[in-house]
């Protein structure tokens, strides 16, 4: 997927204002599993601070996980109409660039492949 530019086909507001950042070697607390998007897991750092990530970044252990590598969650809110860069797909999400250069999950379902850069 790496390179491939998108479009947005639906509007996509994310829930998070602020960034999380997971480092490798973190050890976070495991919560549920997402009910909507298969592969992701609710997890809360030492700091108290929560959210969904992709279950392949995890070593999990019951209750508790491993950061398996580095896991930053910004989701990009994104409109119709607006062309995407493609760097990584994991378990329905995309990690793109827009075109003022800000990163960010957008979910695969709101966008649709244009072709190759």
């Amino acid at each position: 997927m790496k390179g491939k530019k998108c479009r947005v086909i639906e509007d996509y507001i994310s829930p998070y204002t602020e960034p999380w950042i997971m480092n490798k070697g973190e050890i976070l607390i495991i919560g549920e599993k997402d009910t909507e998007w298969k592969g992701w897991i609710w997890c809360t750092n030492k700091e108290g601070e929560s959210r969904w990530v992709p279950e392949n970044y995890l070593e999990i252990n019951g209750t508790s996980g491993k950061a398996k590598q580095d896991y930053n969650s910004t989701e990009l809110s994104v409109k119709v109409g607006e062309e995407l860069i493609i760097e990584k797909e994991e378990a329905e999400w995309y990690w793109v660039k827009n075109n003022l250069g800000k990163w960010g999950w957008v979910p695969i379902k709101n966008v649709q492949i244009i072709n190759k850069i």
